[in-house]
């Protein structure tokens, strides 16, 4: 573990942090399964968790996906855009799913993709993806496809564009949700929320923190609802690692964030 200096007026008990992964915590990669999180990465997490912050990991992987990208740091998390969630004291909640129409939703897919080999269908359970990030030309036809099981299932299925990727999550699933549960909670209960993604799935979130009076924070380029702005998932380490330095409130004169 690196040796942090103390905190200069950090009140670790005041904030509720909140972090997407891909694209976030970790860079993307042609592949899903190649994403992972650098460990200096990891070390400011626990860290900061460590020194009081509440912490927690959004993502629209499954839980046990996330559970491998963390290694062996264990962190309260939310899998499948908040289909699935493990809170703080390590109890798991799931949505009230139909598990049988599921998997005709799976071999449905299976069935439209057949003809387009470069577009990779990902089952993550209680929820698929397209990707089409090795082949940019199948936007269109992933986003047909996508939108055609959605109109076919619209009590079961919903439809979230990514980067690259269009993904069929539960109906009702959003990230800005899960934060609103997760913040009902202990230690995350009373505390200020801070959101940091990248992605179009994380704007319900940077919705409701910005609602609460908290600090919502985008990655990279594009149109967003989020107060802040990091330029990489470089400059997102050193953002969390600086948190264990310095106060919050120097955010504007320490990285060089920038109002939307």
């Amino acid at each position: 573990m690196n040796d942090f200096s103390p905190s200069s007026g950090s009140d670790f008990d005041r904030w509720a942090f909140f972090f997407d992964v891909d694209g976030t915590l970790a860079d993307i990669q042609p592949r899903p399964e190649l994403v992972f999180i650098p460990e200096t990465t990891l070390e400011a997490l626990a860290e900061l968790q460590r020194r009081g912050a509440a912490v927690a990991v959004i993502s629209g992987r499954p839980l046990a996906q996330i559970d491998q990208l963390l290694q062996s740091l264990e962190l309260p998390a939310a899998g499948v855009h908040g289909a699935e969630r493990r809170r703080a004291d390590g109890q798991l909640q799931a949505s009230d799913l139909d598990l049988a129409a599921l998997d005709g939703v799976e071999g449905e897919l299976e069935a439209a993709c057949t003809e387009y080999p470069a577009l990779r269908l990902e089952n993550k359970g209680i929820a698929f993806a397209l990707h089409y990030r090795e082949a940019p030309e199948l936007e269109d036809v992933a986003r047909q496809i996508a939108e055609s099981f959605v109109a076919r299932y619209p009590r079961l299925l919903s439809l979230q564009p990514g980067k690259c990727v269009y993904e069929l999550k539960p109906k009702g699933a959003n990230k800005g949700e899960v934060i609103r549960s997760f913040l009902a909670e202990e230690p995350f209960r009373g505390r200020v929320p801070v959101f940091v993604g990248d992605d179009l799935t994380d704007e319900a979130g940077f919705a409701v923190v910005n609602a609460l009076g908290g600090l919502s924070i985008k990655v990279g380029e594009g149109a967003s609802v989020a107060q802040r702005r990091l330029p990489s998932v470089a400059a997102v380490g050193e953002w969390i690692a600086a948190r264990l330095t310095q106060p919050l409130s120097d955010i504007d004169k320490n990285y060089s964030e920038k109002r939307l």
